[in-house]
């Protein structure tokens, strides 16, 4: 075998070698975008429950639109959350209620697939007097 011969192999392997790198790098990426995008519809579906549960008489298990009966137990209870750590895990992430200020609900997803270490977060705020629903996306390697 010719000199020749042997730099187009290895030449040959390092453009497959750099295919494959590409392939996975793309196959990765897509995986943290789907999940992504499948953390922010699962959660558009909580700012009218939080609205819903605002709304609701006390007696009927919401909060009757009273901010005392804004808690974050009550809240976790009626969208069923387990209620120590207000919490719901789905097959696209945790979900989770992290505060509650007066009239205003803050729920934040954290996503499962990774990229650079990163985790994808969704943070949504839902003002229950004015029903102003306010999402910002960033990550986070952990809660």
């Amino acid at each position: 075998m010719g000199t020749q011969n042997l730099i187009l192999i290895v030449l040959g392997v390092i453009i497959v070698g750099i295919a494959i790198a590409v392939g996975i790098s793309m196959f990765m990426n897509q995986g943290y975008n789907s999940n992504r995008q499948s953390l922010a519809t699962e959660m558009s579906t909580y700012p009218p429950s939080v609205i819903k549960f605002w709304g609701l008489n006390k007696i009927l298990g919401g909060a009757g639109a009273n901010p005392a009966n804004l808690t974050q137990a009550r809240l976790a209870s009626y969208l069923g959350f387990n209620d120590p750590n207000y919490s719901h895990t789905s097959e696209n992430g945790e979900f989770r209620i992290t505060g509650i200020n007066g009239t205003s609900v803050t729920i934040t997803a954290l996503g499962f697939n990774t990229r650079f270490n990163k985790r994808a977060r969704i943070t949504t705020v839902i003002n229950v007097q004015t029903k102003e629903v306010t999402n910002s996306f960033d990550t986070a390697s952990s809660w």
